[in-house]
This record gives C-alpha cells, structure tokens and sequence, in this order.
C-alpha cells in the first residue's frame, strides 16, 4: 500500500465511470406478467424512460425517444407514469400532456389537449372509464390553481372535481368506484406541516358530494400531517399520520394507529407518488418503515398490529409495487448501488431485476459509514453517517489528518440515508472523510426532531454542521485546517450560511443554494412559496430576520472560498442567487469560482455536467487546500487566487 496525501489518491471512480454507467431507478410496477420500471439516463440528458422485463427476462424500452416521462406539477414531480390493463399513461416533459401507449405500439398518442395543464399522480376509475388526476392549471392570473380533475381515457376531456384548496395529492378511488379519497394542504403549511385527508361519495356520474375531512389537520395546537390514502380490497380507507409524533400507519373505521412505533411509516411529502405499503390478499400489510433513517421492510397484521420483519441487506427501500405475492422496491445499502428487486413474499426469496449500473468495484475500495451522534448547540443532539477515506492502494502520509467534507442534503425537510453513492465514493476514494449530515429539522427522527428548524433555518443547521465537523477533529478524523461543506439547493443555503456566520469551514461547494432569503420568498415556484414561512417567519411582517439569515447581507464576515454551480433554467432557485453572491465575492477579493450550467434546472441530470461538476469541485478544493490531484482536470479560473 503507497502512502501519498489526502486528497491525491488515484481512484477507480472516474467522473467519466460514474455518468457512463449510473442510472437513475424509480417508479417499480409489478406486472401480472412480468415488471417495469422507469430509468433516467444522463446520457441522454436526464430522459426518462418506461423500460419492461417479460417473465423470460427480456428487457426492452418502451417509450421512444424524444419522450420523456416527467411532470413539472409542484416542480418536483413524481407520479408522472400510470399503467391500466395493456395502456400506459403518462406526461411528457415538454409539452406537459397527457400521452397514451400500449406495450406493443412503437410511438404514444396524445390523449390531452389542455394547453397550460400540468398532470400527475393518476389513479383508475375503471367504473367510468377515467383517470382522476392532481391538475396544475398555468393558465390563470398569479399563481397556478390546483385541483382534481377526471381524464375521460377515451376522449381526454378534463372534469373537474375538486378545488379550493391551494395544493391536492394522492387522489385514490374505492374498489367499488363509490368513494374518492384525497390529500390537500393549505398556504403557509407544507405537507409535511398539516394536511388534511378528505373523503367523498361518488354519484353514478362520477360526481363528488360533500367533502369530509376524515384525518390531519389541527387538533387544539396539534398541526397533524398525513399522506398515502389508500383503500383496501374491502373499501376501507388507510392513511399515515404522524399524529402520535410519528409517521404511523392508521385506519378510518377506528381512527387508530394499527402498529403504534418510534418509526416512520411515511417521508415527507416533496414528490408525487410515494408507496410505503401495499394490501395482501391474505389481509396483512406489506410496509416499509424507517428508524434512524435505516429502513426495513416488514409484514404487518392490521388485526393484531403484529409487525414481523424480512430479513434483507438493504438499509434503503424505495416505492412498493404487489402483483400477487411478489414485491418490487428500489432498495440499496452502504456496499450495493441502487437496484431494483422482486421479493417472492411466500417465500422471501430475493432477485435482482436492474441495478443502476453495471460497474463491479471491489469491496475493498468502498467506505462503509459509521452512523454517528454527537452533542451540539443548546444540549442537542445530532445526526449523521461519517465515511472514512478508503483505497485499498493507498494511504495518508505519517502524522497527516485526512480533509472533512460535511454533505447536507436539500429541503432542508428531507433526510440522507446510508447508501452507496458514486458521489460519496468518488470522495473517500480519493482520500477525503465524508460526514452525510442529518441536521436538526431532518425527518426520519420524529415529528419533534423535524419541528425543530420551525424559524430556525439557517441557525441549528449551521450549529450541526459545525458541531459534526469539530466533533470529527475531536476524534482526530478530520485536519481543522482542510474543512469543506457542501449542499444543494437548501443545502446550499446552509453552507453558504455556515461559510458566513461560522469560521469553522476553510472552503464550501454551493450547488443550486440560495444566498437571498427575501429574493426567494418573491421569486420562488407556489409549493414553497410560503415554505420560509416556517422556515424563517412571515414575509415581509419579518423582513429583518429574513435580511439577517441572508448570506448575501453580511459578505464582511465571509473570508472562506467557495465555488458555485447553477443551471441557468432552474425554476426552484433562480440563478441570481449565485450570480449575486458570486460578483460580491469576487469584489471582496475572496477565492471564488462560478460554473453556470445551460438547459439544466433545479439539480443536474445532463451527464457532461455531472462530471464537470464533480471534476471542478475536486479541483477547487485542491487548490484551496493544497494537493494534486491524481487525474488530469481540465481547468477553471478561480477569481482571486494566485497560480
């Protein structure tokens, strides 16, 4: 084993490796014969693609270039596939309509003609031979109208069937095609504040009646957040609540949790189509649940609330699909990529149907993290996973501390999971310690846990940051002197905040991060138009806190580098929230590099600016920190910086 010093190691993972043979997996459908699924491709800047296994294994495509299956209904999108019977159904990305395809046919037809309506989130009413879906209307003044509207499947005339409400989702119809349940939520809550689940009769036309509200909402000072209504085989509504302070599964008929649990049955609700239980025909519940942010999968008994776990390698389990007895999920864990499997339940065997990519690295070249818990600011508690730099060819010079790159994952309601990455490798590979930060306001630990960051983003999530950060100096896995922090969009935010309010980190990647709190809460997209509402407090009544989390407000303090990435088309965070804080530094005088990005939105998915993206970061750090890498990388210029 060489010695050379941190951060110079050569790796197998090249950035060329990592968008060659990396697949984005999502959306498992189990078929009656056979399965799908949908793949999104950087080599084909970030298509998305319907792909089908016949029960003999053979793969094939099914949507045909140039469609792309993505809705841009609340931007995130998710839910924007839907399969009944021998048709496919699904939004195209450019034109945002509704499109159908049967298994053998070689192009879609156009079913929506609804110039201005975006769609997602289908399910089947078979009774009348419609889908009901969440529509997004851009057609009217100020922010769009959402609502519930029917797709006639033969004519693709839209009805509408529900609105009033600012957001709706997970629209779900009884078996017997009598009841329709749904989700909305209200300005200033996000879902994962308070929403409501409503259900409606049905008349023979399809019709709704009087709406009622049957979970969610507020409970004296209790906001209450649901998701995922489902109907059983025999019509009865289930629901997740996190009611008891956890994301619980429940039933209408008792209004009870079925298996009370410390766990999360559910995830916060940024994107369309979640699926974190299925019905067995045998009565039990098939479910995937979290504690600490490590999943696992499980039979449940709603009779009894017996839950009995399957014993499997994976610490992350994705949407569940059921055709009879045999489960799809996406699933992966610290040593297996992202892939998706088919568990025969009767038998609990295990088959791999796809992996994400085709690359097999030795085991001794990966980092398997360390789950962590160190003390932070006002006798806190943090979170996150901590990967030690590993190559099994190399390592660190005599007396040498490895560099620290703290990750903070976006929302900033959302959460990281202990899964193998190329992202996180490409990092430990080279000699760089990796904490994978779950700050206070991540979910996956409780309700408390995540209200935490209620008008306190950009204060404990910088704590955190710096209290994980010192506690890995402490423990002697990290140099003080070579500390980075990184994060996209609401991560971005956070390290940007922490490069300006804190003089714990040396140089800072901000990918798509928001450095103007007052311009985003004017500018942003209507799903988190009110979002720093919570996050901050109300806009303009507070105008001077928002001014004092501004990074952008406060450039004195700031003396650390930090380079830059944005797509020039992203709707979530506008570019000139980099472009602004870019220009300021570079009139300060400080270390400063921006790679703007063309035909990219709100994250990347185009595999030349991938890897440009990962190359520019790693040669920004050795510059600031003062190693060479060992792969050649094609230069930018850093303002501000000497050769």
């Amino acid at each position: 084993m060489a010695k050379a010093p941190y951060g110079s190691w050569k790796s197998p993972i090249s950035t060329d490796l990592i968008v060659a043979g990396s697949i984005g997996l999502s959306s498992p459908h189990a078929l009656q014969n056979g399965r799908c699924w949908i793949e999104s491709r950087p080599q084909e800047g970030g298509r998305s693609v319907l792909v089908q296994q016949d029960p003999d294994g053979k793969v094939r495509d099914i949507t045909p270039a140039p469609f792309n299956i993505r809705t841009r209904v609340h931007e995130y999108g998710g839910g924007a596939s839907l399969i009944h019977g021998d048709s496919i159904y699904f939004s195209n990305f450019a034109d945002q309509q509704l499109y159908c395809q049967g298994w053998e046919d070689p192009a879609p037809t156009q079913l929506t003609h609804a110039e201005g309506f975006r769609f997602a989130n289908g399910c089947v009413d078979t009774r009348r031979n419609r889908m009901i879906y969440v529509v997004e209307d851009h057609n009217v003044s100020g922010e769009p109208q959402n609502l519930i509207g029917a797709v006639d499947l033969k004519t693709g005339e839209l009805t509408i069937l529900a609105k009033g409400h600012d957001f709706y989702s997970s629209p779900v119809i009884s078996p017997d095609g009598s009841r329709m349940a749904f989700m909305t939520w209200d300005h200033p809550n996000m879902p994962w504040d308070e929403s409501t689940i409503w259900v409606t009769e049905l008349d023979e036309a399809g019709m709704p009646g009087e709406m009622i509200p049957v979970a969610g909402g507020k409970q004296g000072e209790q906001k209450i957040s649901v998701q995922q209504p489902q109907f059983s085989a025999t019509g009865e509504l289930f629901y997740i609540s996190d009611e008891s302070g956890y994301w619980n599964l429940y039933r209408e008929k008792s209004g009870q949790s079925v298996c009370p649990r410390e766990a999360e049955f559910g995830g916060p609700h940024w994107v369309f189509g979640m699926h974190h239980y299925e019905f067995l025909d045998s009565g039990k519940i098939i479910c995937c649940y979290s504690e600490k942010n490590l999943d696992q999968l499980a039979l449940l008994n709603p009779e009894t609330g017996e839950l009995e776990d399957i014993d499997l390698p994976y610490t992350s389990i994705g949407n569940l699909s059921l055709s009879g007895n045999r489960l799809l999920t996406v699933a992966s864990s610290p040593t297996l990529f992202p892939e998706i499997i088919e568990i025969e339940l009767s038998t609990k065997i295990v088959k791999t149907i796809k992996t994400s990519t085709d690359l097999e690295l030795d085991q001794a070249y990966l980092s398997v993290p360390e789950t962590i818990e160190f003390p932070t600011a006002g006798n806190a508690v943090s979170h996150g996973f901590y990967y030690p730099p590993t190559n099994q060819d190399f390592q660190g010079l005599d007396g040498e501390t490895p560099p620290l790159i703290v990750m903070l994952h976006g929302g900033p309601t959302s959460a990281t999971h202990a899964v193998l990455s190329f992202k996180t490798q490409y990092w430990t590979t080279r000699g760089f310690g990796v904490l994978d930060l779950n700050y206070r306001g991540s979910t996956g630990y409780g309700r408390a846990y995540q209200d935490e960051l209620i008008r306190q983003w950009g204060i404990i999530d910088v704590e955190d940051a710096v209290a994980g950060a010192e506690y890995l100096v402490r423990q002697q896995k990290a140099d003080p002197q070579r500390l980075a922090i990184r994060g996209g969009s609401a991560g971005g935010y956070t390290t940007l905040a922490a490069l300006t309010f804190a003089d714990t980190f040396k140089a800072g990647a901000s990918l798509y991060g928001i450095s103007d709190l007052e311009i985003l809460a004017q500018e942003t997209h209507k799903f988190e138009s009110r979002y720093l509402d919570q996050l901050i407090g109300d806009y303009p009544e507070e105008k001077e806190v928002y001014q004092a989390r501004s990074p952008i407000n406060h450039l004195d303090q700031l003396s650390s580098p930090c380079i830059f990435f944005h797509g020039l088309e992203d709707q979530v965070v506008p570019p000139n929230q980099a472009e602004m804080m870019v220009e300021a530094l570079r009139t300060k005088g400080i270390a400063v590099a921006y790679v703007p990005f063309e035909k990219e939105q709100h994250g990347f998915r185009i595999a030349e600016n991938i890897k440009r993206c990962l190359e520019l970061e790693l040669y920004f750090y050795a510059r600031i920190f003062g190693f060479h890498p060992a792969d050649p990388i094609d230069p930018i210029v850093i303002d501000n910086l000497e050769e």
